[in-house]
């Protein structure tokens, strides 16, 4: 057996004056040949197996017990001055064993005499019991008469008698919920054709007299309607075989392919068992695969031997739960037990041998294998068919009540409790409570375990809960997964009592998931297809879809291509960095321009602003201060006035900048020209030419600018194709054409200034900067030349910056190489700012207006 008829875990963990959970916790004992499989078949061996007990999926459920227990004892939040302790009993799914393990709650744990306590100091709070159902009347017949808690974890009763059900505290839902979870489940997917079995005691029977009328009602027929013995302790092997095989004929040959199995816990075990009996009684039956329908009361449950052999038996399974959430530290805590640890119990090693298949070194060794315990194997690599380390819907259900006992007790020994009193014992000081006073505090609690989960119970003493449904899914290397696939809501009106998420599929092949479309597959029938991501910047947001389709213009797809997002509308801005780099650096240069203008109007009366052409020069810092600033109205979101002004205040101050270096340059070279005798350029020498160059080339390109506002002006508009999360706010341009021919423009005037300062560079320094000049219109063109090429290669508002940038590049490159030579004379060396040092190199006394004697100083 797998444990002792009584045994308690309370010693390892329990101090003096503690407060006991006792659970009495169902393990099966059947006389049954057992069968097993091998890798290269499933062949029947029989061998007698006696005196065997134990399914191993319970001790899921002690150790859901013991972690909820070591959780609360180590929480000093909850029950800081009382340690919870825990006893198991062993009911053996009999009537005298459980009348046996009732009556030793009412004695010592060290002698079995009823209602003799007084040499204890344990006191007994609840009974938490399960998970069959037959089971409970039998303990509640003796602790009703002590008005003791009793919580069920599993199937429930059927009780009609109030009294009894007045101390009876469900943590598993209402049987009829699951009936009508059942019943939606058949209509929602349409199957009306299906067979029935029930477990022959009072659930099954009222199963078939009022399920059945009802969903006979609804449309729905069946094909056969069964009934399953108890499980017991049967010694007529041979006749438990016969009927196991009837059954099993029964259902192949049924013409309904969905079967409702409304059993108890362990009928899996039974049933993973079933294809193999027709061969013990010699009557081949061919095997038909079945849709099965089980209530959350049926748990996956394996008997040690069996451990892979009939999982495919469950392939498509839709089965019910009681709704839960990962429980954290629950994996953590199974994977840190270790049999071979002074704290663990002798069921642990029990437990190790029987799913590792080892013995103990104490122990002989292992008849079949021969293989040794170590302690140190994983239960992680456990097959789930075997053990699994995920919380089960039981599981969770011990786990919650022990939780609802300990938040019960707290509110109890609360000093605001108006039952509670204090009774001095010996030392130190106990709370000593009745038993019925404890069902006002657990009827009336409402908490939060630590998934989040609300716990409370309704007036009838039931747990609030939902049913998730699983699909079970089998492999062909013999393990299986748990897929939820929807919800059941008790509370929730009939057409809204469940909810799919995933509908059971029977398919060629699984349904493309969103994001990708289907293909067919060549030689293959329509309904076989292969999946292909969706192509770029498309999506499929279903599954199964043909084609993928584009998002609308202000959306892009995720990452996976299954849903659109809200494209984010961008521009140049003052809040970002480079938007704040751009607009500093322009006005750090605008405030350079105007210094160097000032410095320029002060020094108007000094030989070397005099001999540049001093309107010239001044005309030529303006435009070079505004151009630093126009770059100003390239950043920030576009409207209206930005739009008609950015490009044409660029090229019109630009036009004026470059006409007056034209001007200072022919002016320059016309200069030197007059000075040959009998040259007739010396009437072209004076400002009226210089003036006529500037005008004349500023108007050329205002008048442009005013044919391109005319015909086809620049104006907001919003960019959403080049970037694809983005949404580009700019100024379109209105006519990309005009906007090129202010371009071309400029770029005449910079080639015609760049080729007569070219010209001019071999000219004295000392009387001009045709020098200065050709490398500032170097750098100009260089600058714009590299602009078209950068322009045409970024998107979105980085291509306002490489603009924003050019204007800025280029209007300094003029600043610097025309001015800072100037500006090193006037500030740093005024003894060169002298007549004679400008007109000492050549004279041009009659020609140079500035070096005649002539000259008058203004």
């Amino acid at each position: 057996m797998l444990f002792p008829r009584t045994f308690s875990l309370s010693d390892y963990f329990l101090q003096n004056h503690s407060i006991i959970t006792q659970i009495f916790h169902i393990h099966i004992r059947f006389h049954i040949l057992p069968l097993e499989c091998y890798t290269f078949g499933c062949h029947v061996i029989y061998k007698l197996f006696t005196q065997f007990s134990g399914s191993v999926a319970m001790e899921t459920h002690i150790l859901a017990l013991v972690f909820a227990v070591k959780e609360i004892n180590e929480n000093n939040h909850i029950l800081p001055n009382v340690t919870l302790g825990m006893h198991l009993s062993n009911s053996y799914f009999m009537a005298r064993w459980t009348y046996l393990a009732s009556m030793e709650l009412l004695s010592t744990r060290s002698r079995f005499i009823p209602n003799y306590k007084c040499d204890t100091k344990d006191w007994t709070v609840s009974v938490i019991m399960g998970p069959t159902s037959h089971i409970c009347p039998f303990i509640a017949n003796i602790l009703n008469v002590y008005k003791l808690p009793q919580l069920i974890y599993g199937s429930s009763p059927v009780i009609e008698d109030n009294i009894k059900t007045a101390f009876l505290h469900r943590f598993f839902p209402n049987g009829d919920q699951q009936i009508m979870g059942i019943l939606q489940l058949l209509l929602y997917l349409r199957w009306t054709w299906v067979g029935l079995i029930v477990q022959r005691n009072e659930n099954g029977d009222r199963f078939i007299q009022n399920a059945v009328t009802l969903f006979s009602q609804k449309g729905i027929c069946f094909d056969f309607m069964e009934q399953m013995a108890k499980e017991t302790f049967s010694n007529d092997i041979g006749a438990a075989f016969k009927d196991f095989t009837n059954m099993y004929i029964i259902i192949m040959n049924s013409t309904a392919n969905v079967i409702i199995l409304y059993c108890e816990n362990q009928v899996t075990v039974i049933f993973r068992m079933l294809p193999y009996f027709p061969a013990f009684e010699e009557m081949p039956v061919k095997r038909k695969d079945k849709v099965w329908i089980m209530p959350a009361q049926m748990e996956f449950t394996s008997l040690p031997f069996q451990r892979v052999c009939g999982i495919d038996f469950f392939h498509g399974v839709i089965s019910f739960a009681i709704s839960s959430k990962e429980i954290s530290g629950f994996n953590t805590f199974l994977q840190m037990r270790n049999p071979t640890s002074e704290v663990e119990d002798h069921l642990m090693k029990v437990f190790w041998e029987k799913v590792f298949e080892c013995s103990f070194p104490k122990d002989k060794l292992d008849e079949d294998t021969g293989m040794l315990c170590t302690g140190e194997e994983k239960l992680k690599n456990l097959p789930k068919s075997v053990f699994d380390t995920t919380m089960t819907g039981q599981s969770y259900s011990i786990y919650n009540a022990v939780y609802a006992v300990a938040h019960a007790l707290q509110a109890m020994l609360s000093p605001k409790s108006k039952y509670r009193t204090r009774v001095e014992v010996g030392q130190p000081f106990f709370f000593i409570q009745k038993a019925w006073q404890f069902h006002h505090y657990l009827r009336t609690i409402s908490f939060n375990n630590t998934a989040g989960q609300k716990i409370f119970f309704n007036e009838n003493g039931d747990l609030e809960t939902e049913f998730d449904i699983i699909n079970w899914v089998t492999f062909p290397n013999e393990t299986f997964i748990k897929v939820k696939v929807g919800k059941i809501h008790p509370t929730a009106s009939p057409d809204k009592l469940i909810t799919l998420s995933v509908p059971p599929l029977s398919v060629c092949n699984i349904n493309c998931h969103s994001g990708s479309r289907k293909m067919k597959i060549e030689g293959k029938p329509f309904c076989c297809y292969d999946c292909f991501q969706c192509a770029k910047g498309k999506i499929s947001n279903q599954m199964g879809k043909i084609d993928c389709f584009q998002c609308s213009e202000d959306q892009y797809p995720n990452k996976a291509q299954n849903l659109c997002i809200l494209k984010r509308a961008t521009f140049l801005s003052y809040n970002e960095p480079l938007g704040i780099t751009l607009a500093t650096i322009s006005l750090i240069f605008s405030f350079i321009t105007a210094l160097v203008l000032g410095i320029f109007i002060k020094q108007r009366d000094t030989p070397i602003v005099k001999a540049n052409n001093r309107n010239l020069t001044y005309i030529l810092l303006i435009a070079l201060l505004l151009s630093f600033l126009c770059s100003l109205l390239f950043i920030g979101q576009p409207n209206q006035v930005k739009c008609l002004m950015r490009q044409t205040a660029f090229g019109i101050i630009f036009s004026v900048a470059l006409s007056c270096i034209l001007g200072k340059t022919i002016i320059v070279v016309l200069v030197f020209m007059a000075t040959k005798p009998g040259s007739k350029m010396k009437k072209w020498v004076g400002k009226r030419l210089a003036n006529t160059i500037v005008l004349s080339c500023s108007l050329a390109q205002f008048i442009i600018c005013v044919i391109w506002l005319a015909s086809s002006p620049p104006f907001p508009d919003s960019d959403m194709h080049s970037m694809v999360e983005e949404i580009v706010l700019k100024c379109n341009e209105g006519s990309t054409t005009m906007f090129y021919i202010v371009i071309s423009f400029l770029g005449f005037l910079t080639s015609v200034s760049y080729t007569v300062a070219f010209l001019a560079r071999k000219l004295p320094d000392s009387f001009n900067e045709a020098k200065f000049i050709t490398f500032s219109m170097l750098v100009f063109c260089s600058v714009w030349i590299s602009f078209v090429p950068t322009y045409l290669s970024t998107k979105g508002k980085y291509m306002v910056a490489v603009e924003i940038f050019s204007i800025l590049a280029s209007a300094a490159g003029l600043l610097g190489c025309i001015f800072s030579p100037k500006c090193y004379i006037i500030v740093l060396r005024p003894d060169l700012n002298t007549k004679s040092s400008v007109c000492s190199l050549i004279q041009l006394t009659t020609t140079f207006p500035y070096c005649s004697t002539k000259h008058k100083t203004h």
